[in-house]
């Protein structure tokens, strides 16, 4: 099985790796699996007052912030992984390298704010769920 697991270095990314790891690495299935990091992009105007080194290499730092949980978790279950990184909108790039990769489900945390909070605050776990052909596991 090939599984996208998308983080973001909170508490409810890191529950959904170890419900990977519940289901399948511990009952010996190795699946293929990928953890993605998306980073949303700087403004224009904050871009451009920074240069494109720094923002890179803010870029770089944020991903390494976000995967670090998740690869300790990984590494104590004995699991090797794939790791992608970009910048752009969570939704539509988790989507993306989902069908691009052709992976079989996404695994993903939930903040669980309820319909109300997500209306205000948009999710991404409920865009993901809209546009995504692949299945999608909810953790919360």
């Amino acid at each position: 099985m090939k599984i996208l697991l998308p983080v973001d270095g909170s508490a409810q990314s890191n529950r959904a790796a170890r419900f990977v790891i519940r289901q399948w690495l511990q009952r010996g299935d190795l699946p293929d699996l990928t953890v993605v990091h998306v980073d949303l992009p700087l403004s224009a105007h904050i871009s451009g007052y920074l240069g494109a080194e720094s923002v890179a290499q803010f870029h770089a730092r944020n991903s390494e912030l976000a995967l670090r949980p998740v690869r300790r978790l990984l590494a104590k279950a004995g699991h090797t992984h794939e790791e992608v990184t970009c910048v752009g909108d969570p939704a539509e790039e988790i989507v993306r390298i989902a069908t691009k990769g052709r992976h079989e489900l996404i695994a993903m945390g939930s903040h669980g704010r309820g319909a109300v909070g997500s209306m205000f605050l948009g999710s991404v776990v409920l865009k993901v769920l809209s546009r995504s052909k692949v299945p999608v596991v909810v953790v919360r």
